[in-house]
């Protein structure tokens, strides 16, 4: 399937590189067109190709603009500015055509970009499922969305792939990028103006992928990337090896695997169980003595079916798994997904039987964690007969191998995405940039305190619109292998918070999963983004945008009193007393400390260090509990007041 994704996105950006632009008649790039949303109260690019020479004009809101033509047949005319509402018409004449874009509204404009946590769509089983009500009564006009088709590329682009301007409505939304979709609304609600979302995302992508070559000419370990994405016989010798050990792995693991013998699957049907773990629920692999341990492992189950419920196709569901899944059902394989998504399969009426009938998942982790996710509910149905898996399971060790070596992503060459999926939208008018990205860039923290900001600069310069609106949030609260990764990045971007100009950040430490990278919250993300874009982009003074940030530490003999900035109306520790503060002496090693509330400040203190000089709140991967927040509802970002390197404070769950 990611070969064919490859030789997709590959043949799109050849098509797209040998475009004829001598041909006669206009051609507009897919972002022009009907449904659009145009940026309200900015004069406006509109572009296109046509033969060279040749006069075009534009006729937008009772007014005409002519152009020329240049020597490789572009074309451009800037369009007065416009106030928002229409909808409006446009036509575009010249070199033999006579084109009308319809439906054009005058609104806000904002690119939604980053990695899997804003390309995630509400159609994700979670996400609509969750989401069912907000989706149903999502009919707006004035809501609309522009989604750049997936491409990579050497060189910079002139256009993509799409299927053009979308409004929302029940069916439409489930494409949304479902943070996009909530931040666009909430917008929509606070300015009561039409709002175009264009989705440029990518999951698994890095920070370097998205900048092109001139932002990254003080970064020059991406250099080797950049040499191999402009080399194509390198880039696919890169890629053969890397198939081939791919190849390599699963051959060895297949052969390695105990629940095969002779290429069959044999722990799926009737064994002996002796031997096998005895189980409460599934779960993660590192629960049953397995942690960080790749290969295969095999999950058991036995169900028991009365008569009416082997008449029909039945429907398994087994929630989510890490990473891929072979699911049988009485020995017989009834199907196999990749990633987090939740295992639903139909079981043939056939293979049912009144009685004991086994279910047996063989999972395999490619890397990292591996297994169940526990939370995640598991049922059996046929027809309108339900039966809740639940009790014990069996659980045994197939094969234990090094991690699966990783493909190689295109996707993740240093430029790449800038070229195909940026760089073509670098004409359009925009009011600003909501990104979620970081997770992919968590393992190389102290590189993304001067990477990110040279992203934004970069696309600030190459889309030369001035320092455009640039609004982000902030790693979500996830139990990562690497503990001390996900915090000293969230650092990183706080820190560019601080330092670049025009920005915003949405803090989500609190709405986390802990074993899910793809937070359910993407209402509250959404509304979020949206509020730190009224303040920076809209200038809005009357309502509380931001929660608490770190702004001072002072020593008062045992105590450390900590300020902040973004107070609200004040303070607030939800559901109980703060959680999730530590406090350290010259030893530097941190200890869970008591911190309650005193005015605007928060004191911390703790038995046992009597000369503290350092204090952490939430800075751990998953800081369960935390809970400092101002009486606005809007969480305070974690910090630390040290910098020193290499210092974890552990999991801390409670205060002393």
């Amino acid at each position: 399937m990611k070969t064919q994704m490859f030789q997709r996105v590959l043949c799109l950006v050849l098509l797209l590189i040998v475009f004829n632009l001598s041909q006669a008649s206009i051609k507009l790039p897919a972002i022009v067109g009907d449904n659009m949303i145009l940026q309200r109260d900015v004069k406006v690019n509109i572009w296109g190709w046509a033969t060279k020479g040749s006069e075009i004009q534009v006729n937008f809101n009772a007014k005409t603009y002519k152009t020329i033509t240049d020597a490789s047949g572009k074309w451009s005319t800037k369009l007065d500015a416009t106030k928002a509402g229409g909808p409006y018409k446009m036509t575009i004449k010249g070199d033999g055509s006579d084109l009308t874009i319809h439906n054009i509204l005058m609104g806000e404009v904002w690119i939604c970009s980053g990695q899997s946590n804003m390309e995630y769509q509400l159609r994700a089983e979670r996400f609509k499922a969750k989401y069912a009500t907000e989706i149903a009564n999502s009919t707006n006009d004035n809501i609309r969305q522009f989604s750049v088709e997936k491409a990579v590329s050497a060189e910079p682009l002139n256009d993509f792939i799409s299927s053009g301007w979308k409004a929302t409505n029940p069916t439409s939304t489930l494409d949304f990028s479902a943070i996009g979709y909530f931040f666009g609304l909430e917008l929509y609600k606070q300015l009561n103006v039409p709002i175009g979302l264009i989705r440029s995302s990518w999951g698994g992508t890095k920070a370097e992928a998205w900048t092109s070559i001139e932002g990254l000419k003080e970064f020059p370990q991406f250099n080797t990337d950049i040499n191999v994405l402009k080399d194509p016989v390198k880039l696919e010798q890169k890629r053969v090896d890397f198939r081939k050990n791919w190849k390599n792995w699963d051959n060895r693991l297949q052969k390695e695997d105990k629940g095969y013998v002779s290429g069959k699957a044999e722990w799926a049907g009737n064994i002996d169980e002796n031997g096998w773990t005895v189980i409460s629920e599934p779960d993660f692999v590192s629960k049953f003595g397995f942690t960080d341990k790749t290969g295969s492992f095999w999950f058991r189950k036995t169900i028991v079916l009365t008569e009416k419920m082997t008449k029909l196709d039945a429907t398994i569901v087994l929630g989510r798994m890490d990473d891929a899944d072979s699911t049988y059902f009485n020995g017989q394989w009834i199907g196999a997904t990749d990633g987090y998504t939740i295992r639903k399969y139909t079981v043939p009426s056939k293979l049912l039987k009144v009685g004991e009938n086994t279910i047996a998942v063989r999972i395999v982790n490619f890397s990292g964690r591996g297994g169940f996710f526990s939370e995640d509910k598991r049922n059996f149905k046929s027809g309108d007969k339900e039966l809740i898996i639940s009790g014990d399971w069996k659980f045994k060790s197939g094969a234990v191998i090094p991690p699966k070596p990783g493909e190689y992503n295109v996707q993740n060459l240093a430029t790449s995405l800038y070229n195909g999926m940026v760089s073509p939208l670098l004409p359009f008018s925009i009011k600003g940039v909501v990104w979620y990205q970081g997770e992919s860039n968590s393992d190389r923290s102290e590189e993304y305190k001067t990477l990110f900001p040279a992203m934004i600069s970069d696309w600030r310069t190459k889309f030369n619109q001035g320092n455009f609106p640039f609004i982000f949030m902030q790693l979500a609260a996830f139990e990562s292998n690497a503990k001390q990764d996900w915090p000293e990045l969230r650092e990183a971007q706080l820190m560019t918070l601080s330092k670049v100009p025009n920005t915003g950040m949405a803090v989500g430490i609190d709405i986390g999963e802990p074993k899910d990278i793809h937070p359910i919250y993407k209402k509250e993300a959404g509304s979020r983004l949206a509020l730190a874009a009224m303040k920076v982009a809209y200038k809005d003074d009357k309502q509380v945008t931001s929660g608490p940030i770190y702004k001072s530490m002072k020593v008062v003999g045992e105590k450390v009193i900590i300020t902040f900035d973004n107070l609200g109306s004040g303070l607030e520790a939800k559901n109980g007393e703060l959680k999730q503060f530590t406090i350290a002496d010259e030893s530097k090693n941190f200890v869970a400390a008591h911190a309650e509330i005193v005015g605007n400040t928060v004191v911390v203190t703790t038995n046992g260090i009597s000369k503290p000089i350092a204090v952490r709140y939430a800075y751990t991967s998953y800081p369960e509990g935390c809970n400092l927040y101002n009486k606005e509802g809007l969480p305070a970002s974690p910090f630390r007041t040290d910098n020193w390197p290499g210092i974890t404070t552990g999991k801390v769950n409670q205060t002393n």
